[in-house]
């Protein structure tokens, strides 16, 4: 497995997202994903205290007891965690998240701590503090953030203290059918040196090669929902879906290894942290981190995505 930096950490090019714990899987399904990744050269882990009513963390960490020092750790902080209902990223909430969040995982620190979103009732340079005094103390290694624009992750940037700790990361969406962090953050990233982290690789599924043009979205899956993933199962992003999933085929890959390979394409992306419900998903995203498009591939699917 590839492997690239972000800040100080060595992690995988392809990570493991896990949003589906406590949420579309239990704790037993949760570790056989987990042992899964780790044994096929995953070492990155993203959660968030939030996510699978905060049992995510839970079950990451116990799934990792015993092999801890073979991961590494990232999750988030910031939106609301029932039944509290803390929220933000002042200081005193923060101080009371990252314990929680090193309480579930079992952990004594945590390896990439991610601001979940800005918070605009806090300045950003008390979060940047309060981070930089986990960091000094031994309780998180690198700090990130997540949903930023350009703009905001140069604000970041001004608002550090010389010798304090900054975001070396930030995690926002990103794939073949939503390329809007191109036309800013992708190049703010390149220029300060941050890692970029995409979520939603395969757009919610619809990248993962299990749709078809013409066909009605499957029930019980997250397009028949009436949310926002319902709003992508439209004929326009269908057809395009098709076009990508032909192209990928007169290579020999699947449409799922396309869109793993085409993020792993830019620099700046560090890991695609994608999602697995089943050791067979972990084993096919992994695989699709040995193909390597050439800037010819590059620019036939800028031709069939424009």
């Amino acid at each position: 497995m590839e492997k690239r930096r972000i800040g100080a950490l060595e992690v995988s090019a392809v990570g493991l997202g896990c949003n589906n714990f406590g949420r579309r899987i239990d704790e037993a399904a949760s570790a056989r994903v987990v042992h899964a990744a780790l044994d096929a050269g995953v070492n990155f882990f993203d959660t968030a205290d939030v996510y699978g009513g905060s049992h995510s963390e839970e079950f990451l960490g116990r799934a990792l007891a015993g092999r801890r020092d073979r991961a590494i750790v990232a999750t988030k902080f910031g939106l609301p965690v029932e039944p509290a209902g803390w929220r933000g990223a002042s200081p005193d909430h923060l101080r009371r998240a990252v314990e929680d969040s090193l309480r579930r995982l079992g952990t004594d620190h945590i390896d990439l701590y991610q601001l979940h979103r800005p918070d605009p009732d806090t300045p950003v340079e008390d979060t940047l503090e309060a981070l930089d005094g986990l960091v000094r103390a031994g309780k998180v290694r690198e700090i990130g953030c997540s949903n930023f624009s350009a703009q905001q992750l140069r604000a970041a940037q001004c608002a550090v203290r010389p010798g304090a700790a900054c975001f070396v990361s930030v995690q926002n969406h990103y794939n073949l059918l939503h390329r809007e962090p191109e036309y800013d953050v992708l190049p703010e990233c390149a220029r300060a040196g941050m890692a970029f982290l995409p979520y939603f690789p395969l757009a919610s599924g619809l990248l993962s090669g299990r749709f078809r043009r013409g066909e009605p979205a499957p029930e019980g899956s997250r397009f028949v929902s009436g949310g926002w993933a319902a709003s992508l199962y439209t004929d326009a992003n269908l057809a395009r879906v098709e076009a990508l999933r032909q192209f990928a085929a007169g290579s020999g890959h699947s449409l799922l290894e396309l869109a793993i390979c085409w993020l792993l394409a830019h620099h700046v992306v560090a890991s695609v942290i994608a999602g697995a419900s089943t050791p067979e998903q972990v084993q096919a995203n992994v695989a699709a981190a040995h193909w390597h498009l050439m800037s010819e591939d590059l620019a036939e699917i800028d031709r069939i995505l424009a």
